[in-house]
């Protein structure tokens, strides 16, 4: 088998991954199609920042809860809870959509309860690969779960897209776009149960014990190449991590298009994010150092991307978008998986997730209002311009911090394991 794809030569994790693929597309044809609605409600910039903050905002509200859900309960079992806490209130959406009866306070209410299904979910998700598969596949099978997202994404807008203006580009289409995306969780359910526990190898169970929360802050900032990763995702997904709105307003208000065409700039900017996902499948250890060169590349990519003075020119320079996005969030991701210390690893996947996808609540209503009063080519350049100022100052603090250079940082742990020595959890560089 391809190194890209080894990892899909363990039964469970193959079995999960189609489960989470089928998901993804569900997931990110929903939110193609929520983006549409709010903008056929309201035509609102802010509306649409205000939706997608509401939704968001549960991970950073309750990420550190989830991360404890994770190390004190089987994964496997809080996974499939929560496939199903997340396709009711898609469910009813879509049904509220379908029927005509939605209004935007509906849109509201009911993203903020999918938001708290995906934030106490997504620890356990992160942090289940681990059990699935050796040591040796762990990178590859974290970079394939990102490919598998950004598939979903790929996917998932183009059809939604198709969908929507093929019941009339109006709030009906969109509600039965929506009903599918409940109906994709019964594939991620059903996957779980096909597991084999057997094969499995979970984390040792961490006792319900008070401080569980302090005890993960307290091991990340032990951690200064931790907290590197973290500020570097911080700014990526306060900053970067908008397209719903950015794409949207770019599609309608600049380039005076409609829902196929916000549709397939969502696709496009998945095939390089797809892109990017196998590229980092095929290596075998995540770097410090491609998280800080891809976070900056993105920066200036974004900048383009907000200067294209054409619909075609700024679809194409979307997949370089996609590819520096998601080239830092999978190494991030590899690293903060494979460098936790296994009973660490839910908590520290949690404040991942809380500080990466929970900084957008934080500015997605800015970006909005940004868009919507200053246009959205300001928005675009001013985000990118933000994002490579915070990480280029991040890194000079890790610089400054640890008297090392990115590239020396994970030497020693590179070092052993080629030689088949165990890493320790405590390591850091001081």
């Amino acid at each position: 088998m391809s190194p890209t794809f080894r990892s899909l030569a363990v039964r469970n994790y193959r079995v999960y991954a189609v489960g989470s693929l089928v998901s993804n597309v569900g997931t990110w044809m929903m939110l193609t199609a929520q983006a549409w609605l709010v903008l056929e409600l309201t035509g609102s910039g802010t509306a649409l920042g205000i939706t997608l903050a509401l939704q968001l905002l549960p991970t950073l509200l309750l990420s550190p809860m989830g991360g404890v859900l994770a190390d004190q309960v089987d994964k496997r079992t809080v996974l499939r809870v929560m496939q199903v806490a997340m396709a009711v209130p898609a469910g009813v959406l879509g049904v509220l959509a379908v029927t005509g009866v939605v209004e935007l306070w509906h849109v509201y209410t009911l993203a903020f309860v999918f938001g708290i299904g995906r934030a106490l979910e997504a620890p356990a998700r992160q942090s289940f690969v681990p059990e699935m598969v050796d040591d040796v596949d762990l990178s590859n099978a974290v970079a394939l779960n990102s490919a598998s997202f950004n598939a979903g994404r790929l996917l998932g807008p183009g059809v939604a897209g198709l969908l929507i203006a093929a019941l009339g580009s109006g709030v009906t289409g969109t509600g039965w776009v929506i009903c599918l995306n409940a109906l994709s969780y019964g594939a991620a359910y059903a996957a779980l149960q096909m597991l084999d526990p057997v094969r499995l190898h979970p984390a040792a169970v961490v006792g319900p014990r008070r401080g569980a929360v302090l005890e993960g802050v307290r091991y990340v900032r032990s951690r200064p190449d931790l907290v590197l990763v973290l500020w570097c995702v911080f700014f990526l997904g306060g900053f970067g991590m908008n397209f719903q709105i950015t794409s949207a307003l770019m599609a309608t208000e600049v380039f005076g298009l409609g829902a196929q065409e916000y549709g397939v700039l969502g696709s496009v900017l998945a095939v390089g994010s797809l892109a990017g996902a196998l590229l980092a499948a095929r290596r075998a250890v995540p770097r410090l150092r491609f998280v800080l060169g891809a976070g900056l590349a993105f920066a200036v990519v974004q900048v383009a991307s907000g200067l294209m003075p054409t619909y075609l020119t700024y679809a194409a320079v979307l997949p370089l978008v996609g590819l520096t996005v998601i080239t830092m969030a999978s190494t991030a991701n590899a690293l903060i998986q494979m460098t936790s210390a296994p009973a660490m690893r839910g908590r520290v996947a949690a404040l991942y997730l809380m500080v990466f996808i929970g900084s957008v609540p934080a500015s997605a209503p800015l970006v909005g209002l940004a868009a919507e009063q200053l246009g959205p080519r300001v928005a675009l350049v001013a985000t990118g311009l933000l994002a490579g100022t915070g990480i280029a100052v991040a890194t000079g603090w890790f610089l400054h911090r640890t008297g090392q250079g990115p590239r020396a940082l994970t030497e020693e742990w590179h070092a052993r394991r080629r030689h088949g020595a165990a890493v320790p959890a405590d390591l850091e560089v001081v």
